[in-house]
Protein backbone atom coordinates (compact mmCIF):
# COMPACT_ATOMS: atom_id res chain seq x y z
CA UNK A 1 0.00 0.00 0.00
CA UNK A 2 1.41 3.40 -0.98
CA UNK A 3 1.66 6.05 2.09
CA UNK A 4 0.39 9.10 0.96
CA UNK A 5 1.47 10.78 4.17
CA UNK A 6 4.86 11.90 2.15
CA UNK A 7 2.92 13.35 -0.69
CA UNK A 8 -0.75 14.69 1.24
CA UNK A 9 0.19 17.89 3.39
CA UNK A 10 -0.10 16.62 6.96
CA UNK A 11 -0.40 20.32 8.22
CA UNK A 12 -3.97 21.01 5.92
CA UNK A 13 -6.66 22.05 8.79
CA UNK A 14 -9.51 19.47 8.41
CA UNK A 15 -11.94 22.26 7.43
CA UNK A 16 -10.23 22.73 4.03
CA UNK A 17 -9.88 18.84 3.54
CA UNK A 18 -13.40 18.50 4.18
CA UNK A 19 -13.82 21.55 1.46
CA UNK A 20 -11.42 20.19 -0.63
CA UNK A 21 -13.51 16.52 -0.83
CA UNK A 22 -16.75 18.19 -1.53
CA UNK A 23 -15.26 20.10 -5.07
CA UNK A 24 -16.99 19.72 -8.42
CA UNK A 25 -15.03 22.04 -9.72
CA UNK A 26 -12.15 23.24 -9.74
CA UNK A 27 -11.09 26.57 -11.91
CA UNK A 28 -7.70 27.82 -13.16
CA UNK A 29 -5.99 30.98 -13.97
CA UNK A 30 -3.01 30.37 -16.99
CA UNK A 31 -0.40 32.42 -16.85
CA UNK A 32 1.36 32.55 -13.30
CA UNK A 33 -0.79 29.21 -12.39
CA UNK A 34 -0.36 26.61 -15.77
CA UNK A 35 2.24 28.41 -16.98
CA UNK A 36 5.01 30.01 -14.90
CA UNK A 37 3.82 33.44 -16.14
CA UNK A 38 6.63 34.32 -18.38
CA UNK A 39 5.32 34.91 -22.07
CA UNK A 40 8.28 34.84 -24.61
CA UNK A 41 7.88 36.31 -28.41
CA UNK A 42 9.91 35.07 -31.39
CA UNK A 43 11.02 37.73 -33.92
CA UNK A 44 8.23 36.95 -35.78
CA UNK A 45 5.64 37.92 -33.24
CA UNK A 46 4.55 34.42 -32.12
CA UNK A 47 4.14 34.06 -28.72
CA UNK A 48 5.90 31.01 -27.06
CA UNK A 49 4.37 29.46 -23.80
CA UNK A 50 5.53 26.74 -21.54
CA UNK A 51 3.31 24.07 -19.49
CA UNK A 52 4.41 21.47 -17.41
CA UNK A 53 3.20 18.05 -17.75
CA UNK A 54 2.80 16.84 -14.25
CA UNK A 55 -0.41 19.41 -14.34
CA UNK A 56 -1.68 18.24 -17.38
CA UNK A 57 -1.70 14.17 -16.07
CA UNK A 58 -3.30 15.84 -12.46
CA UNK A 59 -5.94 17.29 -14.39
CA UNK A 60 -6.88 14.41 -16.03
CA UNK A 61 -6.89 12.71 -13.15
CA UNK A 62 -9.00 14.98 -11.45
CA UNK A 63 -11.50 14.89 -14.42
CA UNK A 64 -11.29 11.12 -14.19
CA UNK A 65 -12.63 11.10 -10.64
CA UNK A 66 -15.88 13.43 -11.96
CA UNK A 67 -14.06 16.68 -10.96
CA UNK A 68 -15.15 18.92 -13.63
CA UNK A 69 -12.04 21.41 -14.51
CA UNK A 70 -12.07 25.18 -16.29
CA UNK A 71 -9.94 27.43 -17.60
CA UNK A 72 -10.72 31.08 -17.27
CA UNK A 73 -7.93 33.95 -18.48
CA UNK A 74 -7.22 37.24 -18.69
CA UNK A 75 -5.54 36.79 -22.30
CA UNK A 76 -6.69 34.96 -25.24
CA UNK A 77 -3.96 32.72 -26.98
CA UNK A 78 -4.38 29.86 -29.73
CA UNK A 79 -1.18 28.10 -27.58
CA UNK A 80 -3.60 27.97 -24.04
CA UNK A 81 -6.69 26.80 -26.25
CA UNK A 82 -4.26 23.87 -27.59
CA UNK A 83 -3.07 22.91 -24.41
CA UNK A 84 -6.56 22.74 -22.81
CA UNK A 85 -8.04 21.02 -25.27
CA UNK A 86 -5.00 18.29 -25.60
CA UNK A 87 -5.85 17.98 -21.66
CA UNK A 88 -9.84 17.61 -22.15
CA UNK A 89 -10.88 19.95 -20.68
CA UNK A 90 -14.41 21.53 -22.23
CA UNK A 91 -14.54 25.03 -20.24
CA UNK A 92 -12.49 27.63 -21.26
CA UNK A 93 -12.99 30.92 -20.96
CA UNK A 94 -10.69 33.72 -22.51
CA UNK A 95 -10.10 37.33 -22.48
CA UNK A 96 -11.78 38.11 -19.40
CA UNK A 97 -10.33 40.41 -16.68
CA UNK A 98 -13.81 39.93 -15.08
CA UNK A 99 -12.97 36.36 -13.62
CA UNK A 100 -15.36 36.43 -10.65
CA UNK A 101 -18.57 37.31 -12.99
CA UNK A 102 -16.87 34.27 -15.59
CA UNK A 103 -16.84 31.97 -12.92
CA UNK A 104 -19.94 32.76 -11.67
CA UNK A 105 -22.00 32.48 -14.76
CA UNK A 106 -19.93 28.44 -15.30
CA UNK A 107 -20.75 28.07 -11.83
CA UNK A 108 -24.66 28.74 -12.59
CA UNK A 109 -24.38 27.25 -15.93
CA UNK A 110 -23.21 24.12 -14.33
CA UNK A 111 -26.12 24.12 -11.29
CA UNK A 112 -23.38 24.18 -9.06
CA UNK A 113 -22.79 25.51 -5.29
CA UNK A 114 -20.02 27.86 -4.50
CA UNK A 115 -19.17 25.21 -1.78
CA UNK A 116 -18.39 22.96 -4.76
CA UNK A 117 -15.83 25.27 -6.72
CA UNK A 118 -12.36 25.90 -5.91
CA UNK A 119 -10.80 28.78 -7.85
CA UNK A 120 -6.59 28.72 -8.27
CA UNK A 121 -4.88 32.29 -9.42
CA UNK A 122 -1.86 34.06 -8.68
CA UNK A 123 -2.78 37.67 -9.58
CA UNK A 124 -5.01 40.44 -9.06
CA UNK A 125 -7.62 40.24 -11.33
CA UNK A 126 -7.73 36.35 -9.61
CA UNK A 127 -8.20 37.74 -6.52
CA UNK A 128 -12.33 38.08 -6.17
CA UNK A 129 -12.66 34.75 -7.52
CA UNK A 130 -10.30 33.43 -5.12
CA UNK A 131 -12.22 34.74 -2.29
CA UNK A 132 -15.71 33.77 -3.89
CA UNK A 133 -14.73 30.33 -4.23
CA UNK A 134 -14.98 27.37 -1.45
CA UNK A 135 -11.35 27.11 -1.78
CA UNK A 136 -9.45 29.94 -3.31
CA UNK A 137 -5.90 28.44 -3.91
CA UNK A 138 -2.83 30.51 -5.16
CA UNK A 139 1.13 29.73 -5.61
CA UNK A 140 3.97 31.18 -3.93
CA UNK A 141 5.05 33.63 -7.09
CA UNK A 142 1.59 34.97 -6.88
CA UNK A 143 1.33 38.61 -6.26
CA UNK A 144 1.73 39.30 -1.88
CA UNK A 145 -1.40 40.61 -1.53
CA UNK A 146 -3.62 37.52 -3.49
CA UNK A 147 -1.30 35.31 -0.90
CA UNK A 148 -2.49 37.37 1.80
CA UNK A 149 -6.52 36.70 0.67
CA UNK A 150 -6.13 32.41 -0.13
CA UNK A 151 -7.71 29.81 2.06
CA UNK A 152 -4.06 27.76 0.63
CA UNK A 153 -0.89 28.67 -1.23
CA UNK A 154 1.14 25.65 -2.68
CA UNK A 155 4.70 24.96 -1.65
CA UNK A 156 5.34 24.16 -5.34
CA UNK A 157 5.67 27.48 -8.08
CA UNK A 158 2.96 28.02 -10.55
CA UNK A 159 4.44 26.56 -14.13
CA UNK A 160 6.44 23.98 -12.10
CA UNK A 161 3.75 21.53 -10.93
CA UNK A 162 1.58 23.85 -8.11
CA UNK A 163 -1.39 22.69 -10.49
CA UNK A 164 -0.81 19.11 -9.86
CA UNK A 165 -0.05 19.72 -5.89
CA UNK A 166 -3.50 20.99 -5.74
CA UNK A 167 -4.81 18.40 -7.86
CA UNK A 168 -3.01 15.61 -5.62
CA UNK A 169 -4.72 17.44 -2.86
CA UNK A 170 -8.42 17.28 -4.04
CA UNK A 171 -7.71 13.49 -4.92
CA UNK A 172 -6.67 12.67 -1.38
CA UNK A 173 -9.37 14.66 0.42
CA UNK A 174 -11.91 12.60 -1.72
CA UNK A 175 -10.45 9.23 -0.88
CA UNK A 176 -9.23 8.92 -5.11
CA UNK A 177 -5.95 9.52 -4.81
CA UNK A 178 -4.20 5.96 -3.95
CA UNK A 179 -6.46 4.32 -6.95
CA UNK A 180 -5.08 7.21 -9.25
CA UNK A 181 -1.63 6.47 -8.33
CA UNK A 182 -1.61 2.87 -8.01
CA UNK A 183 -3.33 2.66 -11.75
CA UNK A 184 -0.03 2.84 -13.35
CA UNK A 185 1.94 0.49 -11.35
CA UNK A 186 3.22 -2.49 -12.52
CA UNK A 187 0.18 -5.44 -12.21
CA UNK A 188 2.06 -8.61 -12.94
CA UNK A 189 4.92 -9.77 -10.73
CA UNK A 190 8.12 -11.06 -12.68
Amino acid sequence: MTDLSKVADPTLPDALRRVAANLKLLALDVDGVLSDGTLLFSAEGDEIKGFNILDGLGIKQLMSAGVEVAVITGRSSPLTERRVLSLGITHLIQGREDKLVALKSLVSELGLEVDEVAYMGDDLPDLAAIEYAALGVTVPNAHWYVRAHADLCTQTAGGHGAVRELTDLILEARGDLTAALESYRLKEQR
